[in-house]
């Protein structure tokens, strides 16, 4: 008799979410429940996939920038500081920019997304924890993908000035530079999810500054300031957005590891 894979995935999955279903749901859960139906009873979609991803999106981004901020008037901070603060109010225009012209209407179609696809909000179709946490990871994984090669193909010399240029007015790089997409497929609170999960990333390799008590160095292939940081100075080769994974299979972290090879050892001497 033929097996079906499919069918044998489907099943095991059901099987799991049934025993789960049988066990007591977890009193730490309860005030996000609570909090989560009294917003579903108080506000339409509209303003939940709209206002509420703007607001989830602004404060996180704000809120890790700060520290960033923060360092440039801390001396003690300035030996890791890896470039010379360049113009910051420039960039400040461009972020602006960014955030009004290009993210906000984005944001504004979430609703009309979420609407298309079918995409729930109610608490009851909400996936465990343990299931949205692999999904963030999963989108993590998917973002890196089409950003390294998507990337790699906006350097190439016949579009690089029409497009991807802008980006590289700023060698020296910053808190307020860089947005990134969302995927919210299974349900309206993993967008929210994936953004609180993007802005970190986004931000520290951004931020101009290699601090060594950094958590998120912990990650296996997490890239940093300072493997995004060379890009900007050199222009060619570290093109991975959160992993390094892409830029070791296709040897385009070549320079960048000779470079670091070449100042370890001036360290050493």
């Amino acid at each position: 008799m033929e097996v079906n894979q499919t069918d044998i995935l489907s099943s095991a999955f059901l099987a799991v979410e049934y025993v789960d279903s049988l066990l007591p749901e977890n009193p730490l859960q309860m005030p996000v429940k609570s909090a989560w139906n009294y917003m579903l009873q108080n506000y339409t979609k509209f303003q939940i996939a709209t206002w509420g991803s703007l607001i989830v999106h602004e404060l996180v981004y704000f809120l890790f920038c700060l520290p960033g901020f923060l360092f440039q008037f801390m001396p003690f901070m300035q030996k890791y500081k890896i470039q010379q603060v360049g113009d910051w109010l420039t960039n400040q225009r461009c972020s602006s920019f960014n955030h009004f012209c290009i993210q906000l209407p984005m944001i504004c179609g979430t609703y009309y997304f979420t609407e298309f696809f079918g995409i729930p909000y109610d608490w009851e179709s909400m996936p465990r924890w343990p299931y949205l946490l692999a999904q963030c990871f999963g989108c993590a994984v998917i973002e890196d993908t089409w950003h390294y090669f998507l990337h790699r193909a906006l350097h190439h010399r016949r579009v690089y000035k029409y497009i991807h240029k802008v980006h590289h007015d700023f060698t020296v790089t910053q808190d307020f530079d860089l947005g990134s997409l969302s995927c919210c497929m299974t349900h309206v609170l993993l967008r929210s999810l994936e953004l609180t999960d993007r802005r970190p990333n986004t931000i520290d390799v951004h931020s101009g500054y290699d601090i060594p008590l950094n958590p998120l160095h912990l990650i296996p292939f997490y890239a940093g300031a300072r493997f995004h940081d060379f890009h900007h100075m050199n222009f060619v080769g570290n093109y991975g957005s959160t992993f390094t994974w892409w830029d070791r299979l296709f040897n385009t972290d070549s320079q960048f590891n000779s470079y670091t090879d070449k100042q370890n050892l001036k360290k050493d001497q």
